[in-house]
């Protein structure tokens, strides 16, 4: 079936494994929040923490591993960092993601992200 589909690739396993760990540390609810968070802009674990309702320890410890996934980046600045996403791959698969959850089983909730566009044509509700 698929031989006769002649641009099917299928993905390396490098690469698929690696898709699957940014998959697995992003299936947590304070991961995304902190991930949304920095893409409105850099952040600190305190400023983050506070936005995200967590301890800091706890934001340091998901940010560990963000930056570990490549997710995030962190700039020292004397005795503090700043974290920030990694990159607009890293926007365009949270938004997805979000994106799909409002319209996740029974259509769409709201589009309380401010997307524009797609299927239903318009931006709002």
């Amino acid at each position: 079936m698929h031989t006769s589909l002649p641009d099917f690739r299928m993905p390396h396993d490098e690469q698929v494994q690696l898709a699957a760990e940014g998959f697995r540390l992003l299936a947590d609810p304070t991961r995304i929040k902190i991930l949304w968070a920095l893409l409105q802009g850099e952040s600190s674990v305190a400023c983050l923490a506070e936005l995200v309702g967590a301890a800091p320890t706890a934001v340091s410890q998901h940010l560990a591993k963000l930056r570990l996934a490549g997710l995030v980046r962190g700039r020292r600045e004397g005795t503090f960092v700043y974290y920030s996403a990694a990159d607009v791959h890293v926007q365009r698969l949270l938004t997805e993601a979000l994106f799909h959850a409002d319209h996740h089983d029974g259509g769409p909730v709201g589009h309380s992200l401010g997307r524009t566009g797609g299927e239903d044509g318009g931006g709002g509700r």
